[in-house]
């Protein structure tokens, strides 16, 4: 069984495609020339010849390597059905090793805390803008005016607006290209910046020339959301599209030097992105930054959405809630997620106030990121089975690059960087305490052979002794093999009160690699008694347990395989449809037995995590009027040194 919407296959390629991936895909690449040029000569300790060469270099060498090689050329073929991001490629992985796994989470934290940046610095840099036209105006309140409707509408989807975010984009780049081309046939030697050597005597001649790869980073920081964004478009779409983006922006940052090179110092304290459009232009040049800074705010949030998404999926975050504000296949809004990133987003414009205290923020943490996306293909390369020296020199080429990187922005922590670290330390802890938690959790967990048990089922269901609980009563299992449950729910029917019900159905969910894989088996331990469903759900598909089991009874009913009529002889001759009762097991750990000082940490930091965490009832979206949440303990068995004993003189000495 399977379940698809109703939408334009935008993942072929196609011009339409290529279109749509303009304005998904590289919003915050496509905004960088706002403030890159601009922070590159604003940390320079001497404007001259070498900055300007050294640092156009630099981007020059920063696009090709980082952007079209590491990205576009290697890390997009690592895509898990067609998905990108750190997560889907953690789950790609074969081995889920503990290192493994603490990488994707640095990774996705780091990530998910530049991404409230991101929108700060985008939509701050285009308003700003606005000063050139009247030095008075009010640049914060309109920030945040802007961020008020961006997170406003996230609750009713983008579809009704993101139609306009690719021809809007086209009109962006393209007048990237044409602002730099103007300025570019007035200094056309600038090109000769392509020559790295540029670049390397920018970092070892120019003094203070390595801690300015901490400005020149900046215009590759949307790279990472490019591979996570490989879902919605597809790599066809995003290679063609790259071709067009990177020239109109090697094209902007061209014609920002050349302009730089002919004004002198004396253009030291502008921003050259404004500065090389015409006057007349000036106006309607900042409202198409202006659009653009918001779709590039915008393709952020939805996948910072996603994201969350995913890591939920694949247990490394608490269940919120994910709604489905349109008919788009793989459009989620996550309502708590969006108005922490408002909140967050507005204090960051409150705190920085201008776009260059926010550039010492921007792009420290996106580089930790970036490392662990390259340790992690290395890993999934090597489980492919790629030549190992092509592994090595992958490896040694980029960790070197992006190391480089880290050590220089690793100056602006001081100015602003502890900001994003400290959100992204954040967010780690909680993937951390929710995941390694559960670890713990799960070394307890104990399975029961059915075996033993089929007699068991048979004789409770006809001992009338013990009443009624439901004519169909319902367990969400985690035991992979079907001759096995898990110990609890034997402890649940047969140890506290029985539980006595006509057909006893064990639903397990398989989360499966495949992102939008949709299934089911069945298996009929005890015909028309004992039942296992298997679901197997892609990590991107909603949970609706409770709608795709009764699409399963329906199938069975309709095959002959149940009778869904009631059992309840009074309901029956009225052909009363069977009553269902969900029964959903939370396990407690007792407190009479001591656990290491590590296991204890992680698990006092997992259950502070677990008040993020919404009730199974609502994240597998279960009918709150049927179902029971039951508590059951988890026992351990462990030897005891010492035993009470009786005293059984006491009463004779009395």
């Amino acid at each position: 069984m399977s379940r698809s919407g109703h939408h334009l296959d935008i993942k072929k390629l196609s011009f339409a495609g290529v279109i749509v991936t303009l304005g998904i895909v590289f919003g915050d690449l496509g905004t960088s020339p706002l403030y890159v040029m601009k922070a590159i000569v604003k940390g320079g300790s001497e404007f001259n010849e070498l900055l300007i060469y050294g640092g156009m270099s630099c981007i020059f060498w920063t696009l090709t390597l980082q952007t079209t090689t590491k990205y576009i050329l290697i890390t997009l073929r690592a895509d898990n059905d067609g998905e990108g991001g750190i997560f889907s490629l953690f789950a790609l992985v074969k081995k889920k090793s503990t290192w493994a796994a603490v990488l994707t989470m640095i990774g996705g934290a780091a990530l998910l805390a530049d991404g409230v940046i991101t929108p700060s610095i985008t939509v701050t840099s285009s308003i700003e803008g606005l000063k050139l036209i009247n030095p008075d105006i009010p640049v914060i309140p309109i920030v945040l005016i802007i961020f008020g409707l961006i997170f406003f509408i996230q609750q009713f989807g983008t579809n009704f607006v993101g139609g306009s975010f690719g021809p809007i984009m086209v009109i962006w780049f393209s007048m990237l290209g044409i602002l730099g081309l103007n300025q570019v046939i007035h200094h056309p030697d600038i090109f000769r910046a392509v020559n790295p050597v540029y670049a390397y005597r920018l970092l070892s001649e120019y003094p203070g020339g390595f801690i300015l790869l901490g400005a020149v980073f900046l215009c590759t920081t949307g790279a990472e959301a490019l591979y996570a964004d490989l879902g919605h478009c597809g790599r066809h779409n995003i290679r063609v599209s790259w071709i067009f983006v990177k020239a109109s922006l090697l094209l902007n940052y061209f014609g920002q030097c050349s302009w730089l090179i002919i004004s002198g110092p004396s253009a030291a304290d502008k921003n050259p992105f404004f500065a090389i459009m015409p006057s007349w232009f000036l106006l309607p040049g900042i409202l198409v930054a202006t659009a653009a800074s918001i779709i590039a705010s915008q393709a952020i949030i939805s996948g910072s959405f996603t994201i969350i998404k995913e890591a939920i999926s694949l247990n490394f975050w608490p269940k919120i809630r994910v709604i489905h504000p349109t008919y788009v296949q793989g459009q989620v809004y996550l309502p708590e997620i969006n108005w922490f990133l408002w909140i967050a987003c507005s204090l960051v414009v409150l705190l920085f106030k201008e776009s260059s205290n926010m550039e010492a923020a921007y792009g420290l943490s996106i580089t930790i990121t970036e490392m662990m996306t390259s340790l992690l293909v290395s890993y999934y390369l090597f489980q492919k089975g790629v030549n190992h020296r092509i592994i090595f020199v992958f490896i040694a080429t980029f960790l070197t690059i992006e190391t480089s990187f880290l050590i220089s922005n690793l100056n602006k922590f001081m100015n602003g960087g502890w900001f994003t670290i400290l959100l992204a330390s954040c967010y780690f802890l909680i993937m951390f305490g929710w995941y390694f938690g559960h670890k713990i959790k799960n070394r307890f967990i104990t399975y029961s052979d059915l075996d033993r048990y089929l007699d068991l089922f048979r004789e409770l269901q006809k001992d009338e002794s013990v009443p009624r609980m439901a004519t169909n009563l319902v367990y969400i299992i985690t035991a992979d093999k079907r001759d096995q449950v898990e110990s609890k729910v034997i402890y649940s029917i047969f140890h506290t009160q029985p539980k006595r019900a006509d057909t006893y159905w064990l639903l397990h969910i398989n989360k499966a690699n495949e992102p939008n894989r949709l299934d089911y088996e069945v298996s009929e331990i005890i015909p028309g008694l004992l039942v296992r469903i298997d679901f197997n759900i892609g990590f991107k598909v909603e949970p609706r347990i409770n709608t795709y089991f009764m699409e399963v009874i329906d199938d069975m009913a309709k095959s002959g395989e149940i009778k869904l009529t009631s059992s309840y002889e009074s309901l029956k001759r009225y052909n009363f449809t069977g009553d269902f009762r969900f029964i959903i097991l939370d396990r407690l750990m007792t407190r009479d037995f001591a656990l290491s000082a590590w296991d204890s940490f992680v698990l006092s930091l997992h259950n502070i995590v677990r008040r993020l965490n919404i009730s199974d009832i609502r994240s597998l979206n279960l009918d709150s009027t049927n179902t029971i949440i039951e508590m059951v303990p988890i026992l351990i068995d462990k030897p005891v040194d010492t035993r009470i004993s009786r005293m059984d003189n006491f009463r004779n000495n009395n």
